[in-house]
């Protein structure tokens, strides 16, 4: 039986945990200092608790972190003080750089550090949670295993510490900025009788704007013209007294195409352009 360290059940981790609960794992947690609420998701979870870290230390098999990211890097700190020396997942949203670091801490004792992003709500009897992985192969079959025929899907990454990272980052950039500049149009809309409407046109569509990949190369052709429009969206949402910053964020990133009027360039054209310097030379 596999033991699994949970670094800290939360909403999230204590589900995670659960799942691999189920699976037949053994699952730790240190109750000292934690609120009330996580001490009653552990027992309703069933996770063993023990004594402190130290004991999770001597006895997991493979500790897995899920903190704010803002501590991250201190939880692995932590772990290593204690010479830990198996596997080690930091399932945080942290960028590629910040696990590259926390890979150096856990590597003074030997850990093996695997790279992990959870991607979903909290796994349940209704809803799956897809785990990736990235980092040394021999790491990452062990925790995918801890996970098999759950509700979450663990998916192996080739490519080494980052990967992971790097995904979760990518989808987050998209999924939790749309929804704050949803919520500015519909504030903006609301403030001139119009949210119906706006409603209705966004009823209309039925796909993510990040599925559809083909249309990128078409907004940077169109940016020249769309990146002004975006400045008009700021001073509207200026004169009602709404947050501009989005907005006037987008008009930068589109200003990066303008060199691109009315181009037909392929996606990996338009997407290195967005690194390119000021002199906005078109992409070759």
């Amino acid at each position: 039986m596999t033991t699994l360290g949970i670094l800290h059940p939360g909403s999230m981790g204590a589900a995670v945990a659960a799942q691999a609960r189920l699976c037949g794992a053994e699952v730790l947690w240190c109750p000292a200092g934690r609120s009330a609420s996580t001490k009653e998701r552990g027992e309703r979870y069933g996770l063993t608790p023990v004594s402190g870290l130290a004991e999770m230390v001597a006895r997991a098999d493979i500790i897995l972190s899920l903190c704010p990211p803002a501590v991250a890097e201190d939880v692995a700190r932590s772990v290593a003080a204690h010479s830990y020396a198996r596997i080690y997942v930091d399932g945080n949203a942290v960028s590629p750089a910040t696990m590259a670091s926390i890979s150096a801490i856990m590597l003074t004792h030997g850990a093996s550090v695997v790279d992990g992003s959870v991607i979903g709500s909290p796994p349940s009897a209704s809803k799956s949670t897809r785990l990736y992985l990235s980092g040394p192969s021999k790491a990452l079959r062990p925790v995918a295993h801890v996970f098999a025929g759950s509700a979450v899907q663990a998916h192996l990454l080739s490519g080494g510490i980052g990967r992971a990272s790097a995904l979760k980052l990518s989808y987050s950039s998209y999924q939790k900025a749309s929804r704050v500049l949803a919520a500015v149009s519909y504030a903006l809309a609301r403030d001139y009788g119009v949210e119906a409407e706006l409603l209705d046109i966004a009823q209309g569509r039925t796909t993510s704007y990040l599925a559809e990949t083909a249309y990128i190369p078409k907004l940077a052709a169109r940016s020249w013209r769309w990146g002004p429009e975006m400045k008009a969206v700021a001073h509207a949402l200026e004169e009602a007294g709404l947050p501009s910053d989005l907005a006037v964020a987008s008009a930068e990133v589109m200003s990066r195409w303008d060199s691109l009027k009315d181009s037909s360039l392929e996606l990996y054209q338009v997407l290195d352009q967005l690194h390119a310097s000021s002199d906005n030379e078109p992409a070759q």
